[in-house]
């Protein structure tokens, strides 16, 4: 989504039976569109007791999808459910206009999110292994990915980066280790995106970033020194 033009997107939510769940569904999915850097312009809830196999929503609903989309000027369909590569491409090859699902969306999030060497490799990793069976006849210029990844084939550029990340994690283990050895104890912060989890350690802690309105805005790790009453200092 993310190509600094603000592409106009079409939100297809799929309800099989879960009410009010799959309307949450698609709202979020609006917010992450726009976190993305897209433009949502219409929101499509689609009743189905099964999915279908091989075009999600079935053949006549993507031909109305299709027909919405050049009224609306859209040229990216956004599917509320992971499809399969299978889906992806027969959807692309119905409506002709760009397909992503709720998974692809969050990992361009990712990949806009990531600031740290880390972050970038893990993200791009996700991408590659999340990528990779979709391409299947996608003809060879798309056999290298290409968008910063250089002339690597996807295999050996998987290959390169979990090396890589194998580095990062000993070296998280050597730190975690010595605060062991500290014997300070651990207190760790969970939650959903945007729940607020770096505006709570950074009040706890008074130190680390401003937390931001956006979904899947801190995607580092962040360890800060802090102290609990009744407890003393926790990391």
């Amino acid at each position: 989504v993310r190509d600094g033009s603000g592409e106009r997107a079409l939100l297809v939510g799929v309800d099989t039976g879960e009410g009010p769940e799959a309307e949450a569904v698609l709202r979020e999915l609006a917010e992450l569109t726009r976190t993305a850097g897209g433009v949502p312009v219409k929101q499509i809830l689609v009743f189905r007791k099964s999915l279908d196999p091989r075009y999600l929503v079935g053949l006549g609903k993507l031909e109305e999808l299709k027909s919405l989309a050049y009224h609306e000027n859209a040229s990216t369909l956004i599917f509320g459910v992971d499809l399969t590569p299978a889906q992806a491409r027969e959807i692309e090859r119905v409506t002709g206009l760009k397909v992503l699902d709720r998974t692809q969306l969050i990992l361009d999030i990712f990949a806009l999110h990531a600031k740290t060497p880390e972050a970038q490799a893990q993200v791009e990793l996700a991408q590659l292994r999340y990528l990779l069976p979709r391409l299947v006849g996608k003809g060879k210029e798309m056999s290298r990915l290409g968008g910063g990844i250089g002339t690597r084939g996807p295999g050996e550029r998987i290959a390169h980066l979990s090396r890589k990340l194998q580095d990062y994690a000993l070296r998280r283990q050597e730190a975690r280790q010595k605060r062991k050895r500290r014997g300070v104890p651990l207190v760790a912060v969970v939650g959903y995106t945007n729940a607020g989890k770096t505006t709570l350690l950074r009040a706890l802690t008074r130190a680390g970033e401003e937390g931001e309105d956006k979904l899947f805005a801190t995607l580092r790790p962040l360890t800060r020194r802090g102290f609990l009453p009744g407890v003393g200092e926790v990391l």
